[in-house]
């Protein structure tokens, strides 16, 4: 089966590649389990008419020991979640502060970080996903890979065109997926790339531009990276 081609060589990682994936996913781990906290505490508490409301994370522990100060029973169930919250946004923040320092020296990821939306957790993330730039064929390649591409069905005289195949890796695509968002929802500086992103929102409804603009975001940061270049603002730039 070998001999005739029926098996497609496998992209191994690099070392320096796999380490990066393991501080993202270590990094990630962490969020997760002190957000599950976070909203486990705020549900409990609502039970008791206690509510939490809008804190922000560094507040958040001396709100819920302001909510339990007259509760003293609920309060000894309250304080193991609150240690183990607070240890595990103590080390959540070494690891965030390990990644900025190694996006800080990756000239790679510096440039990535021009493109409005991309912020450090993202470049990094499609750097350590990508890998080799040069593994693919085009930049086109990689929205594909990362299953950002309608996947098509054909059987006999049927051919339909289906929703993304989210095949390939999972974290990469929700990376583009958030940073599309905050592009469209958080970024106040204009683009050519937000005004096709837009007008897409507009014909076809949010939802569908957050993920055409996910797969162009995709397509242009592997672009920037072979290139050597950074994004372009304008069109007019953008074809000098």
């Amino acid at each position: 089966m070998m001999r005739v081609g029926l098996y497609r060589p496998v992209h191994v990682k690099t070392l320096r590649s796999q380490k990066l994936r393991m501080l993202l996913t270590h990094r990630k781990l962490l969020q997760s389990k002190a957000i599950a906290i976070e909203n486990d505490l705020r549900a409990t508490l609502r039970n008791f008419g206690l509510k939490v409301g809008m804190v922000g994370t560094v507040k958040f522990e001396g709100r819920i020991r302001e909510l339990v100060a007259n509760v003293p029973d609920v309060a000894v169930l309250v304080e193991p979640l609150l240690v183990v919250r607070r240890v595990l946004r103590e080390q959540l923040g070494i690891l965030h502060r390990r990644l900025l320092a190694v996006v800080r020296d990756d000239d790679v990821c510096r440039r990535l970080m021009t493109v409005p939306g991309v912020g450090a957790v993202v470049a990094l993330t499609y750097r350590a996903t990508v890998d080799v730039p040069a593994r693919f064929r085009n930049s086109k390649a990689v929205g594909a890979v990362l299953g950002l591409t309608p996947s098509r069905y054909q059987s006999g005289e049927s051919d339909r065109i289906g929703r993304i195949s989210r095949c390939g890796d999972e974290m990469a695509r929700m990376m583009l997926y958030e940073a599309a968002q905050s592009m469209l929802a958080r970024s106040a500086k204009w683009s050519w790339l937000k005004a096709w992103a837009i007008k897409i929102a507009r014909h076809r409804g949010m939802k569908k531009a957050i993920v055409a603009l996910a797969r162009r975001l995709a397509v242009i940061m592997h672009r920037i990276w072979v290139a050597g270049t950074e994004f372009r603002w304008t069109r007019e730039v953008a074809a000098a």
